[in-house]
Order: structure tokens, then sequence, then C-alpha cells
């Protein structure tokens, strides 16, 4: 079957924008969706580390390279990951796509090497999910050329393939929201009390620390939930929770707050995606219906 080409539009002017993205084929959606997200991840972590972040710190001790030193090499990686994201949105290529999600896989992996948890590792799913997603989306290449070509036309999507991306998404989104979850009553973090006071949680009357455990075992249940949803809506509800919850960040004051919060592009694009696959899958199952009761009748 022919590729699918990924720079045209829709062809029709008129209209809302929202209608018109709708009306794209799965392929052009996810490609950009997937394509965004990698930028924000990147680019966000990229700002973060040409910034320096003393939070930083325990990550390079894992390798016993001294506190001086670690400050020096944090904006050199964060240049590096701001030149791949924006690379990424410009003009993607499957051996930029692996690479970010080895490093996004090898990052989350310092959180517990560091001593923070494996909770950390599981939140951070979507760092090296969705680039392998996009990387799983265009397929691997066949030689090196293939690996390092722009990334212009992607493979037609069959359902079969929706669903085997959908139990990919699902995993992403579960990993993230139990892994956040877990911040709260298991690992108690300090911060969220002050994203959680700043939102004015604390008029609620209860003790911050019993909210922060309820949103925590909440989000765990999210997390299961996501496993076994199937309705579109419930990922769209993921979404808006995620970038609510991120947005915290900014409303909190937290030092580099919106670098942080476009750091995590990748939690808000999964959840969308998933969403863009339901509904394709919505529709194939629909037409298949009308097909067979056209066929019924006659």
């Amino acid at each position: 079957m022919a590729s699918i080409a990924l720079n045209q539009g829709s062809g029709e002017r008129d209209g809302l924008l929202l209608r018109r993205l709708l009306d794209q084929s799965l392929e052009w959606k996810l490609h950009w969706l997937l394509r965004l997200g990698v930028f924000l991840e990147f680019l966000g972590h990229g700002a973060c580390g040409i910034c320096t972040k003393a939070a930083w710190l325990p990550y390079f001790n894992v390798f016993a390279i001294p506190e001086s030193a670690a400050w020096q090499l944090m904006p050199i990686i964060g240049w590096i990951d701001i030149s791949l994201g924006v690379v990424a949105l410009l003009s993607p290529r499957r051996a930029m796509l692996l690479y970010m999600a080895i490093w996004g896989c090898f990052t989350a992996m310092l959180r517990p090497a560091a001593g923070e948890g494996g909770w950390e590792f599981l939140e951070r799913a979507y760092n090296y999910g969705v680039p392998l997603l996009f990387l799983l989306l265009h397929g691997f290449g066949r030689n090196w050329r293939e690996w390092f070509a722009p990334l212009k036309t992607a493979p037609p999507i069959s359902e079969e393939r929706a669903r085997t991306f959908v139990w990919i998404l699902r995993g992403i989104v579960a990993l993230m929201l139990i892994g956040h979850g877990g911040f709260g009553p298991f690992l108690a973090k300090k911060n969220l009390l002050g994203f959680y006071q700043a939102a004015g949680f604390g008029t609620l009357g209860l003790p911050l620390e019993t909210i922060r455990a309820g949103i925590g075992f909440f989000e765990i249940g999210l997390g299961v939930a996501a496993l076994f949803a199937s309705r579109p809506a419930f990922f769209l509800f993921v979404f808006a929770w995620k970038l609510g919850s991120e947005i915290l960040y900014v409303v909190a004051g937290a030092n580099l707050a919106c670098w942080e919060v476009i750091e995590r592009g990748g939690s808000y694009v999964a959840p969308l995606a998933a969403f863009c696959v339901f509904l394709f899958l919505g529709r194939a199952a629909a037409s298949s219906e009308t097909a067979k009761q056209t066929i019924r009748s006659h």
C-alpha cells in the first residue's frame, strides 16, 4: 500500500481549524502529535540543562562526576537536547528517534539509580515511550540511508496496527499516571504540598498531606483504568488532568516552571494520540457494521 504524505493539508480551506485537524488521516495526526511531543520534551529538558538545576547533581553523582564538572556539563547536555528537539520538529529521522528513546530511558533510570525511587522511572514513561512510538509509526529502517533520511511519509495504519498502537499508548499513559500517583502516598514529595497550597486546596479543611495522598491514589486508579478504557473521552480527560496538574508548577512559582511544563509535553501528547486512535477504531467499527447491515438488507 502507498505511504501517506505528511506535509499536505486536507485541501479544505473553510470551516473550523479543529474540524480540519480532525478530518486529517490517523497517520498525519499521530505523526504530528508525536513530532510535537518529542520536540517539547527535548526543548524543555534542554532549557533546564542550560539554566542548570541543582536537582540534577545526584544523577551525575551516580557516575562519580564531581559537582564542579556537573555544573559545566549541564549546559552542554542542554544545548544537545535542544538541537535534537529542533531537528526532530523540522526534519525528524529514524536514527534520531532511536537515540531519543534510549536517552529518555537512560535519564529516567538515573532517578531510581540516584535513590529517588522506581516511581520516578514509571512516571517518565512518556520520555522514552513517545519517541519509541514515533519510530514504530514509521518502522525501522531497512538500511542506513533510511535511518538517516527525513521522514516525509508514513505507512498506512490498518485496524490491526492501530490496535497495537492502542496498547502501547495505554502502557505509556498507565505508567505515567501510576508513577506520578506514587509521588504522593509513597514518596511523599514535598513540592506537591506547595503546588496544592498554591492551587487553594488548603482551604478545603483537610491536611495537605491527606490531599496529596488522595490525589496520588486517584492517579494510580486512573492509570489502572487506562489499561482497560476504550472510550476516547477518557483519554481527553487524562490529557486535561495532566496539563492541569503540570501547570501547577507555574501557579506555585516553581523554579524553571515554564520549562518544567514544556518538558512534560509527551505526557500531554500520549493521551491525545490514544484519543485519535480510538476515534479511528470507532469509525472503522461503525463502517464495518454499516457494511454488514447493507449486505443483510440485500
